[in-house]
């Protein structure tokens, strides 16, 4: 075996423990997140079954319609205004954002 070899045997060894090492270290840094991550599964989970019965969302929004059509009005105004901005913003925006970064981290 040369000595070439050995020494890049050797390189992986430490590098796959330092890697073990870090991925322990980033579990237990991410372990306070835990609760954060439940809460956006569960709103993730949420926005799926709406997906799929989209008629529950239609039947709410009949009966706050129903209840308080100003306010529903007003929240239907927001959000068409909000959509315009977006819209607006997405014409002058990079398609791919974090590349245009990527020639400042070429070290």
């Amino acid at each position: 075996m040369s000595p070439r070899f050995v020494e890049l045997a050797l390189r992986k060894q430490r590098l796959q423990l330092q890697s073990a090492a870090q991925r322990e270290a980033l579990v237990a840094a991410a372990a306070g997140l835990a609760p954060v991550f439940a809460v956006a599964d569960g709103v993730h989970d949420g926005a799926r079954w709406l997906g799929r019965h989209p008629e529950w969302l239609a039947g709410g929004i009949v009966a706050l319609l129903v209840a308080r059509p100003r306010a529903v009005l007003r929240w239907a105004r927001r959000g068409f205004f909000a959509w315009q901005l977006w819209r607006k913003v997405g014409e002058w925006r990079p398609a791919r954002p974090f590349m245009a970064l990527s020639r400042f981290r070429q070290s």
